[in-house]
């Protein structure tokens, strides 16, 4: 007799069909946020546009779509939310170099135009 292993005294469960997979997510919210307040090249109404259609095929049922749907909602809510995020960083970080460059040129040429503009020429005396 093998008493290398413990016996199982309930026989082998029967697999049954694979567990559901969760329903996709439609990004409604996300969308719906960044068509009213980061509303970039109106890629966040796209994604609304989306998100609907990924909302509408969940409910009628049919997953594969409302999958690729949701999807590219997914994708233009992202788009929408980086080019409103980075866009301004972007402006204001251009915004600062030229003002820090324009100073540095302002007082540079403070000192050329006051040797020029004094009066003492070499040349009068």
């Amino acid at each position: 007799m093998d008493t290398s292993y413990p016996r199982e005294d309930e026989p082998p469960r029967k697999r049954g069909p694979p567990p559901a997979a969760p329903p996709p997510r439609d990004h409604l919210v996300w969308a719906i946020f960044n068509t009213l307040y980061m509303n970039f090249c109106c890629l966040g109404f796209v994604a609304l546009a989306f998100a609907v259609k990924a909302r509408d095929r969940k409910v009628s049922g049919d997953v594969e779509a409302a999958r690729h749907f949701s999807s590219k909602a997914r994708c233009y809510n992202a788009l929408a939310t980086a080019g409103s995020v980075v866009l301004p960083l972007l402006i204001v970080a251009l915004v600062v170099t030229g003002v820090i460059h324009l100073s540095k040129l302002a007082q540079d040429s403070v000192g050329f135009f006051t040797y020029q503009l004094s009066g003492r020429d070499e040349e009068d005396h």
